[in-house]
């Protein structure tokens, strides 16, 4: 594909709460298996670009160490590869990254350096399956500066916290507001551009003279008018995970069986870094339906509706309902927790009882776990 990736995986979100402590928002453990910037990646690496640079900042250990191999998405090639970018200060440059554009800018070497004529960049907080070549000839066919993948949403959905687009008949942007107060229009941005390599490095390079650092706020908005910008819609499964609503109901979403056939048995295939662990294990008397257990994990109790992530230990006559239990957890015995996100190395003493009662719960402890 004549295009370079660009990921943008560095930012955080208030709404995550105590789920952003130790992680970035790329790094959350989605289905099971997988983390939130896998699904771009294998969309990146499904669409043959073979050169993605990913931006990362923000508690970026977890997803560097996941980033450190790019075999797993096919990016071990001589040609190409896969670029992980953090801060660093220069002689010219101190500062982290104050925005997507100055993320940009300060890599921007990486742009020029570069030969494809074309970039298409996304987020790292979303979960969809997408051919991005489409979205390029897309973007040929109507000779644009900028195309914005969009996604037409329900009416009842809460769209205010996105970037609201309005096209007229030929899917020409007249109006683009990010995270309006009142939303005039359902249709979304889905975070995914493609744009001309030196349109966006001359873009860039007059963002940060103008000390300007969003790349929505400061140049989508900003050359609406003085660019042909265009919309791509698409109807197949896009979720944003910018909040613990958003991210309990993205994992609740593979307990469908629909979406896990979309996913994980329709090609093109999502990739991620494979852990060399045993397949689960359910002891005698359990009671396991409609949930994901993950490799590594040991069950006893009553598992319902939920998804338990890798290495996690369940006790006996443990009652799990409608949750989310991440990596490396261990609940006691006798333990009840129901509309919950247990985070990752917790240990659940025995006995214990946890519900969300107005919404989701995110439960983290922190206490010893060889007490038992």
């Amino acid at each position: 594909m004549k295009a370079i990736g660009i990921i943008l995986a560095g930012g955080n979100s208030h709404r995550m709460k105590e789920l952003c402590r130790k992680r970035a928002i790329g790094a959350m453990p989605i289905a099971g298996s997988y983390r939130s910037i896998d699904f771009a990646l294998s969309n990146m690496s499904n669409s043959h670009i073979q050169k993605v640079g990913v931006f990362t900042q923000y508690n970026a250990r977890s997803l560097n160490e996941h980033l450190n191999s790019s075999k797993w998405w096919d990016f071990g090639r001589k040609q190409g590869g896969l670029y992980v970018f953090t801060p660093a200060v220069t002689v010219d440059n101190s500062s982290w990254y104050r925005g997507t554009a100055d993320t940009i800018y300060q890599n921007l070497s990486f742009l020029k350096n570069s030969h494809e004529p074309y970039v298409v960049i996304a987020s790292g907080d979303c979960v969809y399956k997408m051919d991005y070549n489409k979205v390029l000839e897309y973007h040929i066919s109507k000779k644009a500066d900028v195309t914005i993948v969009c996604k037409d949403m329900p009416e009842d959905a809460n769209v205010e916290r996105y970037g609201i687009l309005k096209m007229n008949e030929e899917s020409r942007i007249e109006e683009f507001d990010e995270k309006p107060i009142v939303a005039r229009s359902s249709t979304i941005s889905c975070g995914i551009y493609v744009i001309r390599r030196r349109l966006l490095i001359e873009m860039i390079e007059r963002c940060a003279l103008e000390d300007r650092y969003d790349l929505v706020k400061d140049i989508l908005i900003r050359y609406k008018n003085q660019k042909r910008m265009y919309g791509y819609k698409i109807k197949e499964y896009w979720r944003n995970i910018a909040s613990v609503e958003d991210y309990f109901e993205t994992n609740m979403d593979f307990l469908k069986p629909e979406i896990r056939d979309y996913f994980f048995r329709q090609y093109p295939d999502i990739y991620s870094k494979v852990d060399d662990l045993p397949p689960a294990k359910y002891n005698v008397g359990v009671r396991v339906c409609n949930s994901l257990i993950s490799s590594g994990c040991i069950i006893n109790g009553t598992v319902e509706d939920s998804v338990v992530f890798k290495k996690s230990f369940i006790g006996n006559n443990c009652y799990i309902k409608n949750s989310i239990i991440l990596n490396d957890v261990y609940i006691g015995d006798n333990t009840h927790i129901e509309n919950c996100i247990v985070e990752s190395r917790d240990t659940i003493r025995a006995n214990t009882f946890y519900k969300g009662e107005d919404g989701i719960r995110v439960v983290v402890e922190k206490n010893e776990r060889y007490v038992f």
